[in-house]
């Protein structure tokens, strides 16, 4: 359990007091990383293993030497550091890897990959010119996400993280491709597995989530804030064994589906895996796979699996004791990371885990570094959770990087956590949050937990379509050319006419996205939204059951905007327990929406397939001195409401008859008109440099009957 002497350079503090001194640890920070990263490729036998995939999947591992590379390039172009290229075409080969999205897709793309030494010439290139950066840029302390020397440190970062994957890519080639090497030396020692036992774990409150001015740099999930109070669980001493795992393989859980997801379930039978991707049958004996060798099974080292078998060996135990047993969730590591009095990698003193390379280039015993009453919170394996990555509150895009963590909020990439031993930089750090498919590999293994609480997902969701992003940016969006928001400019007209009225129940009707319901709640003791389109009340169901909703707006082409809306933010918070939302038809309403001190029916008029009924018959649904407000461009097509049914905006007996004409008549019947007409202008957001301006005529009717 000795440290190696020369310990790899941590995640280097960001607000330094001197400047100069920054400016020479961020210089061997990016040059040391650099130098293991390349390091690691000298594991590889002969040339022909740069070329050779590891695995189906994925790319040869000249890609991964490039990639990284040209990551710096093409994050300093963007970030208008580097004038000009080094090589285009190398750049556009090695931008974009191989997401191993789904385990039946081939990559047979033919690249015509460059050699060795041109990919080796054009890193000592990249490196000579990012080293002129370091050395002649001003520096500004603190280094913040909006700095310039930002890319830079996200350069570096992104090479740590490839210097992990790709290791576990040269664990998958084939061992005639690999050699051992002096610096990539594996733990040596092994003996009998301890017996996992279970220890109890007390109710507490996690509270996580990185702030812009933390002084270690974070990738854009780590950002917002997150708290959670977490029932009482116990939790396993150790990781899962090899032998602890053995009892599982022994039981056929491998051969029976019982134990399976459905989605692991497809897996298994695809791959038609019989034991975990590691181990080598030879024999009679297991033999594990490392790094550059296979050596006889260490027994008492943690089990490395994915999501599928760590999830399929849960349940397995769960039916043989009948306890609730399962995966940790993000928030219970978080918490077994408080008890077990866990901080930070230390500059200049070894890890209290296997991590960071301060040990081994692998795992080792379950059961040598303790941390509070557990082994392993933090190092030797990354361990699978039960949660899908998604977005904390206050979530954003860094605009150098921004499909970084965005394309894994799909609820199938869940998050692993605790890092592994050669987990280095950022993710040895504790706010690290990586997230993998189900089915991919990578140095992980997993502890589980008893509890009868269950594993609590928080939804990750973004709303990608175009329309149902587009009013959602109409009500919970940017003001645009200084025009305010229409739904809360309504509600707000419609609050200030209510005078000394009665103020119990309103009702929003066509509210679409729910943005006026909402603002309606700030007066009302208790507001229905009601609209045709499930698909936009469920925005307003939404925010009013998590308070958050997230969405996609197009920038232009393909490229798109992430955006996240809360109605705290929009100081609506406590309105969300006085809203409900409901799909109705306006022109035939269900008898129990009726009541109503104010009905709003904004923008809907010339939508309806009958307006006419609508008119003559809303006067049932107010008590008597109720409000009704019609809001509407009177945009009267076709499509929506045949020109038979029309209100107004065509000729009778030869005379223009507009739709307040049309109002005033049907509506003269049970109102008087008390307010308006008014001219309430609106913007909707369809591109960055397209919008639609409109004005919508309102009128305010006092129920008089």
């Amino acid at each position: 359990m000795s440290p190696k002497n020369d310990l790899f350079q941590r995640t280097p503090l960001l607000d330094g007091e001197s400047i100069d001194t920054t400016r020479e640890v961020l210089r061997a920070y990016f040059h040391t990383t650099l130098d293991r990263y390349e390091q690691l490729f000298e594991t590889l036998r002969s040339q022909e293993a740069y070329y050779v995939k590891p695995i189906i999947l994925r790319h040869p591992l000249i890609f991964y030497l490039g990639h990284t590379a040209t990551f710096f390039t093409n994050k300093l172009v963007l970030a208008g550091l580097f004038a000009e290229r080094i090589n285009p075409k190398l750049e556009s080969m090695f931008a974009v890897g191989v997401d191993e999205m789904s385990w039946d897709d081939l990559d047979t793309t033919h690249y015509d990959w460059p050699t060795v030494e041109e990919v080796m010439a054009y890193r000592r290139t990249m490196r000579a010119r990012v080293d002129q950066l370091i050395t002649t840029m001003p520096l500004k302390l603190p280094v913040s996400w909006d700095s310039p020397w930002w890319a830079i440190v996200m350069g570096v970062e992104h090479e740590r993280i490839h210097l992990e994957t790709s290791s576990v890519l040269i664990r998958q080639h084939n061992p005639a491709y690999v050699q051992p090497h002096p610096a990539w030396q594996p733990c040596r020692t092994s003996g009998s597995a301890p017996e996992n036992q279970m220890v109890g774990v007390q109710a507490g409150k996690v509270k996580i989530g990185k702030s812009k001015n933390d002084p270690y740099y974070g990738w854009d999930n780590e950002y917002g804030h997150h708290e959670a109070e977490i029932p009482a669980f116990q939790a396993s001493r150790y990781l899962v064994s090899n032998q602890e795992f053995l009892a599982f393989v022994e039981a056929k859980g491998y051969e029976s589906d019982a134990c399976w997801e459905e989605e692991g379930l497809a897996w298994k039978q695809h791959t038609q895996v019989t034991c975990p991707t590691f181990w080598v049958r030879k024999g009679a004996q297991w033999w594990l796979r490392l790094m550059t060798e296979e050596v006889p099974m260490p027994w008492d080292w943690p089990v490395e699996v994915n999501y599928h078998e760590a999830k399929a060996f849960c349940n397995w135990k769960a039916r043989a004791t009948g306890q609730p047993v399962r995966l940790p969730t993000e928030d219970e590591w978080y918490r077994l990371y408080d008890v077990a009095g866990l901080s930070e990698v230390l500059a200049d003193t070894p890890a209290e885990g296997n991590i960071h390379l301060d040990y081994y280039a692998s795992s080792c015993p379950v059961n040598e570094f303790q941390q509070g009453d557990f082994f392993d919170i933090v190092g030797n394996v990354w361990q699978w959770t039960e949660t899908p990555t998604y977005p904390f509150a206050g979530f954003d895009v860094h605009p150098l990087y921004d499909d970084f963590t965005t394309p894994t909020f799909d609820d199938r990439h869940n998050l692993i956590k605790g890092g592994s031993w050669i987990a280095c930089g950022n993710e040895s750090l504790k706010s690290a949050r990586y997230a993998f498919r189900r089915h991919f590999f990578q140095h992980a293994g997993f502890r589980y937990v008893i509890s009868d609480a269950p594993a609590t997902l928080a939804s990750s969701h973004y709303e990608t379509d175009k329309l149902l992003s587009e009013y959602a940016e109409f009500h919970y969006g940017d003001n645009y050319y200084d025009v305010p928001n229409f739904p809360a400019a309504l509600a707000k007209l419609a609050i200030s006419a209510m005078g000394g009225r009665p103020a119990h129940k309103a009702l929003d009707l066509g509210c679409a996205s729910g943005r006026a319901t909402f603002e309606l709640a700030r007066h009302f003791e208790h507001v229905t939204g009601v609209d045709f389109s499930a698909r936009f009340i469920n925005q307003g169901v939404q925010l009013a059951q998590h308070g958050v909703l997230r969405y996609t707006l197009t920038d232009e082409g393909e490229l798109v905007f992430y955006r996240e809306r809360s109605l705290a933010n929009l100081g609506l918070e406590n309105a969300k327990h006085k809203v409900e939302f409901f799909q109705g038809d306006a022109c035939n309403l269900k008898p129990i929406l009726t009541g109503y001190d104010l009905i709003l029916a904004a923008n809907l008029i010339d939508r309806l397939y009958d307006p006419s009924k609508f008119l003559s018959m809303i006067h049932e649904r107010l008590n008597s001195g109720g409000l009704l407000l019609i809001a509407s461009p009177y945009t009267w097509l076709e499509e929506h409401t045949k020109r038979e049914n029309w209100v107004g905006g065509f000729k009778r007996d030869g005379e223009s008859f507009g739709t307040l004409d049309g109002l005033k008549e049907i509506l003269g019947k049970h109102f008087r008109l008390i307010q308006g007409p008014l001219e309430v202008p609106f913007v909707i957001r369809e591109t960055r440099r397209k919008f639609q301006h409109t004005l919508s005529e309102a009128t305010i009717w006092e129920k008089i009957d």
